[in-house]
């Protein structure tokens, strides 16, 4: 039997936008959360949230050890070729992991965490949105158990690298600027259509215009999907969605609850993981996957 999980030491490791966005908030605010502390490569980030939220600031490298001996769980709101090596470390130490997506742009540094998080013997979840917030979740859950799609179309349009677009509300990001839209709203698309259409059997890609790419992908279930993906769109062209087609004609994807309640989920299915001892769908092994697939699609572009 295992024993409940009462209050989740929690420390957070990341103090950029979407940290304060939503991750410190969620953490703060979650009733089953003690909020440790917030790890930053900048000491001066690390204690502007650590202050906004009421708990401790950590930096260097020996501020990693010093969180992790503090808390339970592991969060993480960093680069994702910054997050692995430290998730690795994390689970090494025996913390669970609530990872952010994508787990690693390289399949090796995303199967290191994985194998390390399977070695340790702990809890991991990728905060993949739309698997947690209330409505989607629902939404991919019902579809899937609907079966008999044909195809599926996702467009995930960000205008953030749009000339111009970038204000404090979304600031550039270096790891963003360079991978592009494949690699940070792809996740999302993906999250959605594996678990509707099946695991990826083949994979193509193509540029478009700006950072954009086409996918076009065969799932396990003999349906295909194809979805466009980019962060430089004009603003009036930003939009997302996800629409299946099948034997009960179409349906697509509602809107979504905010953030900081999907990622209270998040953690609340990190919990009942913990719990329980069954692994989540979207655990580390899934942002393996995923990467698996990021890099194969990326292979394939001229």
């Amino acid at each position: 039997m295992h024993n409940p999980v009462k209050m989740l030491r929690c420390g957070l490791f990341g103090a950029g936008h979407w940290a304060r966005q939503t991750h410190a908030p969620a953490l703060a605010a979650h009733g089953g959360v003690d909020f440790v502390g917030v790890w930053a490569r900048r000491p001066e980030a690390a204690a502007a949230l650590a202050r906004d939220h009421g708990t401790a600031a950590y930096s260097g490298d020996e501020g990693i050890d010093a969180l992790l001996a503090e808390c339970d769980a592991a969060a993480f709101a960093l680069p994702p070729d910054v997050q692995a090596p430290l998730a690795v470390r994390a689970a090494d130490a025996g913390r669970q992991l609530l990872l952010d997506k994508p787990v690693a742009t390289t399949v090796a540094a995303a199967r290191e965490t994985a194998e390390a998080a399977r070695r340790a013997k702990v809890a991991s979840v990728v905060f993949c949105t739309l698997r947690f917030a209330p409505d989607t979740e629902l939404w991919i859950n019902e579809q899937a158990s609907v079966g008999g799609w044909f195809t599926a179309h996702a467009r995930w349009l960000g205008a953030r690298h749009a000339p111009g677009s970038a204000d404090g509300r979304h600031p550039r990001s270096p790891w963003r600027s360079e991978k592009g839209g494949l690699w940070d709203v792809g996740p999302h698309a993906l999250s959605v259509l594996i678990p509707v259409l099946g695991d990826v059997t083949e994979v193509n890609a193509l540029r478009g215009p700006a950072d954009s790419v086409h996918l076009v992908l065969r799932h396990s279930s003999g349906a295909s999907s194809t979805s466009t993906l980019g962060l430089g769109a004009p603003p009036n062209a930003a939009g997302a969605g996800v629409e299946l087609v099948g034997e009960h004609g179409r349906t697509a994807m509602p809107r979504w609850n905010d953030a900081i309640t999907a990622y209270r989920a998040a953690v609340d299915e990190l919990r009942s993981s913990m719990t329980t001892g069954r692994p989540h769908g979207c655990d580390a092994w899934f942002g393996l996957r995923l990467t698996e697939i990021l890099a194969e699609a990326e292979s394939r572009l001229n």
